[in-house]
Parts: structure tokens; C-alpha cells; sequence
């Protein structure tokens, strides 16, 4: 059975169970970072939930925070939750949009985060896959842009409260959001860019690149300064990346309401998706340096589990940041 077809039938199949739903936990006292959470993505729903259970969450947008910022706070104040959440804009393409975000954080909280979830991303060209490369305004493919160099930008610039929160309350953590369309590529389209480009296998090399951030990260920090790290796959979800651009007019409307309810039909609903970033945002027992899945630990490709490529990639990002900082 061909491997994309045999994780169709997995996802149809998983799509009809129960679905896995963390369990409530007092966040009382925990500051979050969500980043991407426009409304109708999992990153919403995850700072909703968070904020529900007591945290101060802060939620970055790309475009129009303050829109963001009013409806999540409509939304908790109609289930009857008093919940502390603020807006901020944050272009994870820009260093400067980046490097701005982080030094408004550190001089608000005066260095406290106990939780970075790591969720803003994109997936371009998904019905044209082939296309030429889009680009950033810096140069980069804008996928490896968006999905890993600027988290791993935005995580160096909060490793600093990370660390010092970890040590003063025992806890602290990065929550990487990847994908399972991390095992379509290999160790090797992380370091050489030459293969004839797919926009898929963009998305899934930045993915990848995020778990090894994840394992690189709670290698190095996890014994020290108590600061743990993981990645996880949140399901086939429906979301602002798998909607097509709306259509207009009268037959356009009606094409657009037929399409999001076939999309509904094969794809998790939100609230589902963001289960396991919120188990791992929030539950004592999360074990450091794995890959989630449905609210529980699973098994990366075996190219996410080589650790030389992971000390790699860290090295290599390292000294890209110096040239931009």
C-alpha cells in the first residue's frame, strides 16, 4: 500500500474514534506565548482553552491583533470564563518585527514565561505544488522562513525568561507544533536545497526541522534549567491553511459553503486539533524531547530521531542568527 494512501485510510480511520481530550488543568499563576492565533486556527483555540484554565496568555497575529484580541475575548466571556489574554502583532519573517515582539515581552514580565508554543506556520501552493519557490523579503523559501527559522529566532530571544522561569517555578517549556508530513522528507533536505522543488516537501522539511529543534532544545536545557521541550503532530485540522480562496458571487457563495462542509467532513474540527497542544502546554507529566500525537507520546520518522542532525541544524541556525542579530 503506498504510503501516502496507507496514512489517508489512518486519518479516516482516527477521524471516526473517540477524540483524545487533555484533561483540565490549573494554569493559575503560568504565563503562555501562543504565536499564530487568528481566529479559525489551532493556535486560537489553544489560547482560548488556556486562558479559560487560568493563564495570562499572550496570542500573536500577523495582521489586525486587536480584532484577534476582541474576539477571544468575546468567546471566553460567552462561556462564562474570566480569562486574562492579550493580542500582540508578530511577523515571524521579519527580525525586526521579531527581535521588537521579544524585547516588548521581556520589559512587560519582567522575564516571565512558563510556556512558548511555537504554532504560527504556513503551507502555500497546496493545489500547485510545483510552482517556483516563493520567497521572503530576506531570501529564504518561505516556508523554512516561517515554520522554523523564525521560532527558532523567537525561542533564542525568550530562552533567557524561558530558563530563569524554569529555575524559579521548576517548569518551563517550548511546544513546537509540527507534522506527520515530517517523515515525507529526509534529514538531508534540511542541509541541500537542490531537489526540484515541492511545496509539500517545503512544508515537510520545516516540520521536520522543528522536531530537532524540539529534541535539541530539552537536551540542552532540561537538566539545568528545568526547561523541557517537545513536538507534536495536532491532526489533519481544519483551519485558515486548508481553505481555499473564497470564491464570488452568487454561485461562488454557494461553492464555498459546499466546499467547507465537505472540508468539515474529512478534517478534525479545531477545538479537536488543539487537544495536544494543550496537554502539552499544561500537563506536569509531559515527558521532554518526544513527539506527541493524540494527547500522547508517538514515534517520529527515523529521520527525526538522529541526533547528529539535530546538534547539526542547531549549529547551522545558530550562526544564521548571528549574521541578523
Amino acid at each position: 500500500m503506498p504510503h501516502t494512501f496507507a496514512k489517508s485510510v489512518r486519518h479516516l480511520w482516527l477521524l471516526c474514534m473517540r477524540k483524545p481530550m487533555a484533561e483540565r488543568v490549573d494554569m493559575s499563576g503560568r504565563t503562555v506565548i501562543v504565536t499564530g492565533a487568528s481566529p479559525n486556527s489551532i493556535g486560537y483555540e489553544t489560547a482560548k482553552i488556556l486562558a479559560s484554565w487560568g493563564a495570562h496568555v499572550i496570542v500573536t497575529s500577523l495582521h489586525d491583533a486587536e480584532t484577534t484580541e476582541t474576539c477571544l475575548k468575546n468567546d471566553l466571556q460567552r462561556t462564562g470564563a474570566d480569562g486574562n489574554i492579550m493580542a500582540r502583532t508578530l511577523d515571524l519573517c521579519d527580525v525586526k518585527s521579531t527581535s521588537s515582539f521579544a524585547t516588548w515581552f521581556l520589559r512587560e514580565y519582567d522575564g516571565k514565561l512558563h510556556v512558548l508554543v511555537n504554532n504560527a506556520g504556513i503551507h502555500k501552493n497546496i493545489f500547485r505544488p510545483r510552482r517556483k519557490p516563493p520567497l521572503t523579503k530576506d531570501g529564504f523559501e518561505i516556508h523554512w522562513r516561517t515554520n522554523y527559522l523564525g521560532p527558532f529566532h523567537l525561542t533564542n530571544l525568550l530562552l533567557p525568561c524561558l530558563k530563569q522561569s524554569g529555575l524559579e517555578d521548576g517548569d518551563a517549556r517550548v511546544i513546537n507544533v509540527s507534522s506527520h508530513l515530517h517523515d515525507s522528507v529526509s534529514n538531508e533536505d534540511l542541509f541541500d536545497s537542490t531537489k526540484r522543488y515541492h511545496s509539500w516537501n517545503a512544508y515537510g522539511t520545516s516540520k521536520l526541522a522543528l522536531i530537532h529543534l524540539s529534541v535539541e532544545i530539552n537536551r540542552q536545557f532540561s537538566k539545568e534549567f528545568n526547561l523541557r521541550s517537545v513536538a507534536l503532530h495536532p491532526g489533519s485540522v481544519h483551519t485558515n491553511l486548508t481553505q481555499m480562496k473564497p470564491m464570488t458571487g452568487r454561485i461562488g457563495s454557494t461553492l464555498n459553503r459546499m466546499s467547507s462542509a465537505m472540508t468539515s467532513l474529512v478534517l478534525l474540527h479545531r477545538k479537536y486539533g488543539a487537544q495536544t497542544v494543550v496537554m502539552c502546554s499544561s500537563t506536569p507529566a509531559l515527558h521532554g524531547g518526544c513527539y506527541y500525537e493524540r494527547c500522547k507520546i508517538a514515534r517520529p520518522s527515523e529521520q527525526a530521531r538522529q541526533m547528529s542532525a539535530a546538534k547539526m541544524l542547531w549549529n547551522q541556525s545558530e550562526a544564521w542568527l548571528k549574521t541578523v542579530t
